[in-house]
């Protein structure tokens, strides 16, 4: 919008300029033909009246091209001095006026930003106010959870495949699969997340609270089992590095 409306203003510009200097152009060629015709000779040479308005013209257009290379070099050095860093004003950069004028205003600001923001409305795939999950996109935090368990999947196994973007999860974290129990349905949280990360990932609706969570609870199930394997792991390479430095004979 504000680059329109230079645009704008920069056309107005120069069609003034054009139009005022056609004008002035024709007052000037209609002032010297009738100092010609008014002549005693009626020709341009020892015209005096042609003279001074010829040198009167060039005389107004020489101040008017003066004037304009003043006020555009004046705004150049203005804009030189402003600094380029960018710092916060204080109270000494600007006058009281203008100072209460912008707390004023940043005040309204705030005013109308808290009063503009949700009290009860719902966004679908967001969580609700008042809730645990308010401010929490359920598309992309669970989409960030990927990463994260494949991490911990590579800590407890380290050639465990890489990722890849558009992998199931049944199918990129089946080497793990067994870590999992099942439940009376015979599905272990692995499913679940398959599922739920499937529908995040291909589904044209937003997720709702009740997938959301069943999502992240099936995170949370998988985080700790994994942690809890890696943690056995570290104890058992624990338990054999004490156990070798005791039967070294070279240690002992």
């Amino acid at each position: 919008m504000a680059r329109g409306t230079t645009t704008l203003s920069l056309l107005f510009y120069a069609i003034n300029v054009l139009v005022t200097t056609f004008f002035v152009c024709l007052s000037c060629v209609a002032l010297l033909s009738q100092a010609v015709r008014s002549s005693t000779h009626q020709s341009w040479k020892q015209n005096f009246n042609a003279a001074i308005i010829g040198g009167t013209y060039a005389a107004v257009a020489m101040a008017s091209i003066g004037f304009c290379l003043k006020r555009r070099i004046a705004i150049h050095r203005r804009l030189q001095r402003i600094s380029k860093e960018s710092r916060t004003l204080e109270r000494g950069d600007v006058p009281r006026s203008v100072w209460r004028y912008m707390q004023q205003e940043y005040a309204r600001a705030c005013l109308v930003t808290f009063e503009a923001e949700p009290k009860a409305a719902v966004q679908q795939g967001w969580g609700k106010p008042g809730t645990p999950y308010e401010g929490v996109q359920y598309r992309s935090t669970l989409l960030r959870t990927i990463r994260d368990i494949d991490k911990l999947a590579h800590a407890v196994i380290p050639r465990h495949p890489p990722l890849r973007p558009h992998d199931r999860m049944l199918h990129h974290f089946r080497f793990i699969l067994p870590l999992f129990t099942k439940d009376e349905e015979g599905l272990t949280p692995l499913h679940y997340y398959d599922s739920a990360v499937q529908l995040v990932r291909h589904s044209s609706r937003e997720p709702t609270e009740a997938e959301f969570i069943i999502g992240m609870k099936a995170v949370e199930e998988i985080t700790e089992t994994l942690e809890g394997c890696r943690a056995e792991m570290e104890a058992g390479s624990m338990t054999e590095r004490s156990e070798s430095l005791f039967t070294d004979p070279d240690v002992l």
